[in-house]
C-alpha cells in the first residue's frame, strides 16, 4: 500500500495530488514548484498593473524550489541526499538554463542524482521551474 504524504512546510499543491508518495522504500514527489509556502508568491516575480509577466528571477526560483523539494523529502522520512532521479521543467531553457544550471550545481554537487532538465511551454501558475524527484527512504 503507496502512502501519501502532505506538509505544511512546502507551498500547497494546486489539484487532487499528494506532495508525495511511498512506495516500499522509494519516494515519488509530485511536480514541486517555486512558490512561497508562507503566501503562495513566486520569489522575484515583478507583474505590471494588468497582471503581466514583466521580469522574473530564475535564481530567487531556484532556491525556493529546492527548499520546497527539501522540506517535501524531510517530511516524508528521506532526505536532500537520496534523491536517485530529478526532472526538471523550465519554461525559458535559453535564457535561465546558465543560471539554473549553476545554482543546481551548488546544491546537487555531492548528491550527483540522474538529471533530465526540459522547456515546458508553461506550467501550472506563472512559475518558471518544477522538479519532480524519486528518492529513496532509509
Amino acid at each position: 500500500m503507496a502512502d501519501v504524504i502532505n506538509t505544511e512546510n512546502a507551498a500547497k499543491p494546486l489539484g487532487a495530488y499528494p506532495h508525495a508518495r511511498k512506495v516500499g522504500n522509494l519516494l515519488f514527489l509530485s511536480g514541486i514548484g517555486s512558490r512561497l509556502v508562507a503566501d503562495n508568491s513566486i520569489p522575484g516575480l515583478q507583474n505590471d498593473s494588468d497582471g503581466n509577466e514583466m521580469s522574473h528571477d530564475i535564481e530567487a526560483e531556484c532556491h525556493s524550489v529546492f527548499a520546497n523539494v527539501k522540506s517535501v523529502l524531510e517530511a516524508s522520512g528521506s532526505r536532500w541526499e537520496n534523491m536517485v532521479d530529478v526532472t526538471v521543467f523550465l519554461t525559458d531553457m535559453k535564457n535561465d538554463f546558465p543560471v539554473y544550471n549553476k545554482v543546481y550545481e551548488q546544491y546537487f554537487k555531492s548528491v550527483l542524482p540522474c538529471r533530465t532538465t526540459v522547456e515546458v511551454k508553461s506550467l501550472p501558475s506563472p512559475i518558471h521551474i518544477e522538479l519532480k524527484v524519486i528518492a529513496t527512504i532509509d
